[in-house]
This record gives C-alpha cells, structure tokens and sequence, in this order.
C-alpha cells in the first residue's frame, strides 16, 4: 500500500520536474521562449524573478524527487 503511494508520488514528481526542466531557457532559448521566456528587456545579462523562481522550483523537486527515490528503495528492500 505505502509502496504503491510513493510510486505514485515519484512519477508526478518526475513529470513535474521534466516540465520544469524543459521550461528552462537553454543558450538558444528553448520551449521556454513559447511563453514569453526570451522577452526579457528589463534585465542585460541578469535573471528575472521567473527565471529565479523556477530555478528554485526545480530544485525543489530535484530534492523531493531524490527523496522520494531513497524512500521507494527503501522501502522495496
């Protein structure tokens, strides 16, 4: 039952990041380009406050994906 909950847990989370990850502006742009990503005037060089937030976002579920990930082994042991 709980392995079941955290399977689950882990393939929202791993989708979740991979639409994080492909909402990131690689050095061409990127799919984040789509939706204003590479309309940034306001700053030469610098990160807007998107682009920060979904830095933070990311991270954060890198981190609850790992988690998660050590939990499920865990718990399959």
């Amino acid at each position: 039952m709980l392995t079941g909950f955290v399977a689950v847990f882990q393939l929202l989370i791993s989708l979740g990041l991979i639409f994080l990850i492909l909402l990131h502006a690689g050095r061409g742009g990127g799919v984040s380009d789509m939706f204003g990503g590479g309309m940034s005037s306001g700053s030469i060089g610098g990160s807007t406050v998107v682009e920060r937030n979904l830095d933070r976002l990311t991270v954060v579920m890198a981190i609850l994906f790992s988690v998660s990930t050590l939990w499920l082994t865990w718990l399959m042991a």
